[in-house]
């Protein structure tokens, strides 16, 4: 049952985003102790990966404070204020929020506060 909603959620979901050089996906994967984000452009074969951060990357241990991690929201929040900012350098602005199967809620949702926060459009 779970999985049968996550698999249509899924479908649901890819069916309507496409990212295009103009408008990169900001797609957004998490794990039990780490988050991740990822800026794709879907135009050429195959899809080209503009910028990752994540909460193992160098960026986010240079400003973790005490208690922050990737499993949490507050880590959450700070890899998509990274993740605006590296995407500012390479001249992106516009985004399509890709959360893949997961709910906006918790750590998704915290990240895109984030990357929002960090001056990127939805």
């Amino acid at each position: 049952m779970r999985g049968q909603r996550r698999r249509k959620r899924h479908w649901t979901i890819k069916a309507r985003i496409i990212g295009t050089g103009d408008r990169p996906r900001l797609v957004v994967f998490r794990s039990l102790k780490h988050i991740y984000a990822s800026l794709v452009n879907d135009e050429p074969v195959p899809n080209q990966v503009l910028t990752t951060v994540s909460s193992l990357s160098p960026e986010f241990k240079e400003k973790k404070e005490s208690g922050l991690t990737g499993g949490n929201k507050a880590g959450a929040s700070l890899v998509g204020l990274l993740i605006a900012e590296k995407a500012k350098e390479i001249g992106v602005e516009k985004v399509i929020f890709d959360r893949s199967t997961y709910r906006y809620a918790g750590r998704v949702k915290s990240l895109a506060e984030g990357a929002r926060k960090g001056g990127l459009k939805f």
